[in-house]
């Protein structure tokens, strides 16, 4: 019998959608801080532990713009950022209350729709890349939104705010790409790497004898040298390379939490060298000390190469 309130209206949007589609806008006004931070000419650059371990005025002010926005939309979230900041208060400025209706009005996995807010740890990076950011690598750069379930990383939001840079002064500048697992990934035209082809995306910047090693048992037909982890799993889910390998520590739970599930969204999959899943739960170690191995298809190839020697010097 039909309700005599009419039509049967969707049911609202569950947490996790609400959260994704507020993660959208706040990384949309993130991509444009990072655009703004260029335009003024001071990056602020401070360095952390090290020479290439650098902070900028843009890393500070998205971490505090995306950690603020989503703390006060969503009070219970774990939210968990790459920078150590002082607490201090906000500009207005830098607080982001919209969501984006596009995601709002997509349906939920149904495995997740009864997840509540407490249940869930976000994995911030404000600025991935922030070494070539310093350098003019300005595509390398990307914003990254990670949200976890369970330890199970399943929804995520990449901003590239310099996407477009070099394709004149009419092209839209920045992009974002988000994805959940269950849904799907978006914001992209999806492309696999040239068959037969083994194109390998590597670390630029933390290279070593580890790394050197790994991509050399691969066999590979080119290597690419890029920053950014985000910017590497962009790489593979648009045909530019076909494996991403990083045998070394370094890289940190906010590098790859977003990115691995637009990957794991459209089928790839993304491992530490060991083939080990990545937890993702508020307890875990920062650091990703086991490396990462990515492939969009024929993992089995990259995973089945990689040295023992190598597997024995990276414990995870």
């Amino acid at each position: 019998m039909l309700s005599s309130r009419g039509p049967i209206m969707a049911s609202s949007p569950t947490v996790l959608m609400r959260l994704v589609a507020s993660a959208y806008s706040i990384a949309q006004k993130a991509g444009t801080i990072v655009r703004r931070v260029i335009a003024e000419g001071d990056l602020g650059i401070i360095e952390k532990t090290c020479a290439t371990d650098l902070q900028t005025k843009a890393d500070r002010l998205v971490q505090v713009s995306i950690c603020s926005s989503l703390a006060r939309k969503f009070p219970k979230l774990t939210i968990i950022g790459e920078e150590d900041l002082p607490p201090e208060d906000v500009d207005q400025e830098l607080i982001e209350d919209g969501q984006w209706e596009e995601i709002l009005k997509q349906p939920c996995p149904s495995q997740y729709s009864a997840i509540k807010e407490e249940d869930l740890v976000v994995w911030v990076d404000p600025l991935d890349g922030t070494k070539e950011y310093t350098e003019g690598l300005l595509d390398n750069v990307t914003v990254l939104i990670g949200i976890a379930y369970e330890g199970k990383a399943i929804a995520g939001v990449i901003n590239q705010p310099y996407y477009n840079y070099q394709a004149g002064p009419d092209a839209v500048l920045g992009r974002t790409i988000w994805g959940v697992l269950g849904l799907g990934a978006f914001g992209f035209q999806l492309k696999e790497a040239p068959a037969g082809k083994h194109i390998i995306t590597t670390t630029r910047s933390h290279n070593s004898q580890l790394v050197t090693d790994c991509i050399t048992a691969m066999n590979p037909d080119d290597v690419l040298r890029v920053g950014g982890a985000g910017n590497k799993i962009i790489q593979l889910i648009e045909g530019k390379a076909s494996a991403y390998v990083f045998a070394s520590p370094g890289c940190k739970k906010w590098d790859t939490c977003a990115p691995e599930v637009i990957l794991h969204a459209v089928g790839g999959k993304l491992t530490d060298i060991h083939g080990n899943a990545l937890q993702y739960n508020k307890e875990v170690k920062h650091m990703n000390s086991a490396g990462v191995l990515a492939t969009l298809r024929n993992y089995d190839y990259y995973a089945s190469r990689v040295p023992q020697s190598v597997k024995n010097a990276l414990v995870p």
